[in-house]
C-alpha cells in the first residue's frame, strides 16, 4: 500500500475493499457499509486536523475498533435477549404446568359445596330437611308428604323455596350447579 495517498485516492481504491473486510467480521451487509462510511468520515476529520502520518493504516485501526464495538455490543445485546427469553420460556412454562393443574370441576365443585351448604343452613330446618330428603336421599314428594305427615303441596313448598334460595346464591354457577346437584 502506498502510503503518500490523498483521501480520495484512498476512498476509490479501498473502499470495496475494507467494506468486504467489514463484512467478513459483522456479516451484514448495511452494517458494514454503515461502519466502512463512518470510518472514512473518521479519517477525513484526522486528515483535515493534519495529525495523520498514515491514512491506511489508522484507517484499518478505524475500521478494526469500530468493528470490535459493533460486535461487542451485539454480543451483549444477544446475550440479553438470551437472558429475557429464558426467564420468559420459565415464566411460560410455570404458567402451562400451573394451568394444566388446574382442574376447574374441583374448584367449583368445593366452592359450590360450600355456597350449597351455607345456603342450606340459613333455610329452616324443615325447609332444610325436605330438600335433603328430596335431593340426598332421592325421595319422593309423596315418601316426603307421609313421612312427615304433610301434603304433596307442602312439600312441593319448601322444595321450591329451597331451590329458589339455592338459585339465588348460585347464580353464577347456575349451569354448573344443575350438572353437581341433579345429575349425582
Amino acid at each position: 500500500m502506498n502510503q503518500n495517498l490523498g483521501f480520495d485516492e484512498i476512498y476509490q481504491q479501498y473502499y470495496k475493499k475494507f467494506l468486504l473486510f467489514v463484512k467478513s467480521y459483522v456479516n451484514d451487509t448495511e452494517v458494514a457499509e454503515d461502519i466502512v462510511s463512518d470510518s472514512f468520515i473518521n479519517l477525513w476529520g484526522a486528515i483535515k486536523k493534519g495529525n495523520v502520518q498514515n491514512p491506511l493504516a489508522m484507517l484499518l485501526s478505524i475500521l478494526r475498533n469500530e468493528s470490535l464495538n459493533y460486535l461487542k455490543h451485539l454480543k451483549v445485546k444477544r446475550t440479553a435477549m438470551e437472558s429475557i427469553s429464558s426467564v420468559m420460556i420459565r415464566d411460560l412454562d410455570y404458567r402451562i404446568v400451573t394451568l394444566q393443574a388446574c382442574d376447574p370441576e374441583e374448584i367449583f365443585s368445593s366452592e359450590i359445596a360450600e355456597i350449597v351448604r351455607e345456603t342450606l343452613q340459613s333455610l329452616p330446618e324443615q325447609t332444610r330437611r325436605i330438600f335433603e330428603m328430596s335431593r340426598y336421599e332421592s325421595k319422593s314428594v309423596k315418601e316426603i308428604a307421609d313421612e312427615l305427615s304433610l301434603s304433596s303441596k307442602a312439600v312441593e313448598y319448601h322444595i321450591t323455596k329451597s331451590l329458589k334460595a339455592l338459585r339465588f346464591a348460585l347464580k353464577d354457577y347456575l349451569p354448573l350447579f344443575y350438572i353437581l346437584l341433579f345429575y349425582n
